[in-house]
């Protein structure tokens, strides 16, 4: 893997060079998520010949908000484009399908520990682990690139784990950096909570449940919200300037304005502005 610490760019999805592989391979529940029921290995009914949704521009509105909080960190061409050399599994056997259908969530939770392990390099107070970091990285990176079978049988939860050991590390170096007490509140039960303009900077968020609270105004820079769940969390005009180990679909799945201030590593959703 190239040298290049803040690139995020492979590690977005690219449903251009994917064969739809989050619509087929992942099951889904009815819910407020999902208007219907799917089994992992069944194409959504929404997809196309062409492996794109046919109701994309309104998936929100027509009962499918999961599909757009989700994103697959680029594992899905990599396993389309790399793992299976592009050979769709549409035309190929039945056997040849499953294996794609398996491998998939397993390189997408490797992309994931690459998505982190690449911020982390941008982080000047890591600096001391940047040299671990780096071959961490180089070796996730290449455990991407394993075939179909090594990635089958990958013991994904170890790996995991000794990522998890460095990214703590980097957590404790980087929240160091900022002024004043850094409250603890890792895996904290914070569902619903008030917590308009609290002041948050530099606190452990790790894993903490988030959902549907009240973070109108809050001061988040220099926060860790690694794993923090943030579904339906109100971050209207938040300042989250300098958060990291944020992601994307952390971010689609909460709530917030124009004037939320966000990190350079991840977008504004479309939806904030439609909903507003």
């Amino acid at each position: 893997m190239q040298d290049h610490p803040g690139d995020l760019t492979d590690l977005h999805g690219d449903c251009a060079n994917c064969f739809g592989l989050c619509c087929v391979a992942l099951p889904f529940t009815a819910s407020a998520d999902f208007a219907l029921d799917k089994d992992a290995g069944t194409p959504c009914r929404n997809l196309q010949d062409d492996h794109r949704c046919g109701i994309h521009a309104r998936l929100r509105q027509s009962g499918f908000s999961g599909c757009t909080v989700y994103d697959c960190f680029g594992a899905g061409q990599k396993v389309s484009q790399v793992t299976f050399a592009g050979k769709d599994w549409r035309a190929a056997s039945h056997e040849h399908a499953r294996r794609m259908f398996d491998v998939f969530p397993v390189v997408r939770q490797l992309h994931e520990l690459l998505w982190y392990l690449t911020e982390a390099l941008t982080l000047p107070a890591a600096r001391p682990v940047h040299a671990e970091l780096r071959e961490l990285r180089d070796e996730t990176d290449a455990l991407t690139r394993r075939t179909a079978e090594e990635l089958a049988s990958l013991d994904v939860a170890a790996h995991r784990q000794k990522v998890n050991v460095l990214l703590l590390r980097t957590s404790e170096l980087a929240r160091a950096e900022v002024r004043g007490r850094k409250k603890e509140r890792r895996g904290a039960d914070l569902m619903g909570a008030r917590l308009r303009g609290a002041d948050l900077r530099g606190a452990n968020l790790r894993g903490a449940y988030l959902i549907a609270a009240d973070l109108t105004g809050a001061d988040l820079r220099g926060a860790d919200l690694i794993g923090a769940d943030l579904r339906d969390t109100d971050l209207t005009d938040a300042d989250l300037t300098g958060a990291f180990f944020l992601t994307q679909p952390q971010l689609n799945a909460a709530r917030g304005s124009a004037g939320t201030r966000l990190p350079s590593s991840v977008d504004r959703p479309a939806h904030w502005t439609a909903e507003r």
